[in-house]
């Protein structure tokens, strides 16, 4: 099989938002990039470089998360997978709660699925639908909140049932913008997944209904000012602090500094504040509560993305 050079961007996300715990995600503008490239046999089948975040520490073989998602989707397709070589440009840091690994698998769904020459964005295709790539995503990743933010782009209320995926788009309000404080600190999805409780008390199980409720309407119907307190929650983020102590200190500079709202992003350690303005006070505010607190980071100011990964072919 020979092919043209295949590029496809994947957006980095934030899951949760607070109260809507692995059934909210969003897009965020920042971008991780795949080159696709024939491969050869001879070099075993594939060729896999990292640059940017990661470079040196993600796996450059058959275990690849992008390369597994390419297999997966050749699988699904009844082809066999063909020698790749892959070029990785990772701008979304690993292991801070900003879907890096949602990223990966739309990149390899959208990759695989262009070199099929089904292009799920064209008209009068027979390839994968964008539900379809969906539901992959889902069943390589586990859970559905980032990945659904990756392929179809947006904020998006998702609800699994069985083998299906359900997915509603969600407005966001204009002007909204999203300024992460991004600890140097890491917090493993494993670990951050493994300390939330399995069940949890009725009263919390209630107040994070009403606010991903709220959260949803506020979002859909323009009314920023319930984001404060929308974006609370009583089920994950407070067995959470336990890994990531000084996470309430960053929640209160950025309120106190004029956020509309805050949350650990996804698992964390990302705390991302919603904002309409004052972003670099905010940002300031939090970057000086880290310090204070011994907690080295990075500040990033960006906003929600509409788009969801695509595809651009040479």
């Amino acid at each position: 099989m020979t092919m043209n050079p295949i590029q496809v961007f994947a957006p980095a996300t934030t899951a949760n938002l607070g109260p809507g715990f692995d059934c909210l995600g969003m897009t965020l503008d920042i971008w991780n990039r795949l080159d696709v490239y024939a491969g050869s046999r001879e070099a075993g089948g594939q060729d896999i470089e990292i640059i940017g975040e990661g470079a040196g520490e993600l796996e450059v073989g058959p275990g690849n998360l992008v390369y597994r998602a390419m297999q997966f989707l050749f699988r699904e397709a009844g082809k066999e997978m063909p020698p790749v070589r892959l070029r990785c440009h990772n701008e979304i840091p690993l292991s801070r709660g900003m879907g890096s690994s949602a990223a990966a698998i739309a990149l390899g769904l959208l990759a695989a699925n262009a070199w099929c020459g089904r292009d799920f964005d064209s008209e009068n295709n027979d390839g994968f639908s964008s539900n379809e790539l969906l539901e992959m995503a889902v069943t390589i990743e586990g859970h559905p909140d980032n990945v659904a933010a990756a392929i179809l782009g947006g904020l998006r209320l998702v609800v699994t049932e069985d083998d299906k995926v359900f997915t509603a788009p969600v407005g966001v309000p204009p002007g909204i913008h999203a300024v992460l404080f991004i600890p140097d600190y890491r917090i493993a999805t494993h670990d951050a997944r493994s300390i939330v409780p399995q069940n949890v008390p009725r009263a919390d199980a209630v107040y994070n209904m009403a606010r991903t409720s709220l959260l949803v309407a506020a979002m859909a119907a323009n009314h920023p000012e319930y984001l404060a307190e929308a974006t609370k929650d009583r089920i994950h983020q407070p067995y959470r602090r336990e890994l990531f102590p000084a996470m309430q200190l960053l929640f209160q500079a950025a309120m106190d500094a004029g956020a509309l709202g805050v949350f650990l992003s996804g698992s964390g350690s990302t705390v991302l504040a919603l904002t309409q303005g004052r972003e670099m006070t905010v940002g300031y505010e939090m970057a000086e509560a880290a310090k204070q607190a011994g907690v080295e980071g990075r500040l990033k100011i960006t906003q929600p993305s509409v788009r969801g990964a695509y595809v651009v072919e040479d």
